[in-house]
């Protein structure tokens, strides 16, 4: 059975941005995807620029990929898996993501 932890309401991330949530003591960031209720979850933690910035990066897609580009050197994260497109060797933790009556829950 999966715990699932409430964060914040769907309401609280604008389409097509991210936000930061605190989440068993680690920065998560939180993306929103267009007006729908796809949402995404990733460690907020920019493994190449070494600081807590990545939810506000800019989301957008690399073909069939929903991305983030960290908004210091620019690496495009995966959003559905935390994989760095421009280094395979380096990933950031991704999280499961549901919503449920409009509020955003993590497990």
């Amino acid at each position: 059975m999966t715990d699932w932890t409430t964060v914040c309401n769907l309401a609280d991330i604008d389409p097509d941005t991210g936000v930061c949530a605190l989440y068993n003591g680690e920065q998560v960031a939180l993306f929103r995807w267009g007006s729908t209720e796809t949402v995404y979850a990733i460690n907020n933690f920019d493994p190449f620029g070494k600081a807590n910035v990545l939810s506000r990066g800019i989301i957008g897609s690399v073909g069939e990929r929903p991305v983030v580009a960290s908004p210091l050197y620019k690496q495009h994260f995966d959003l559905s898996t935390g994989e760095c497109l421009e280094d395979e060797n380096v990933a950031v933790r991704h999280y499961q993501v549901k919503v449920e009556n409009g509020v955003v829950l993590l497990a």
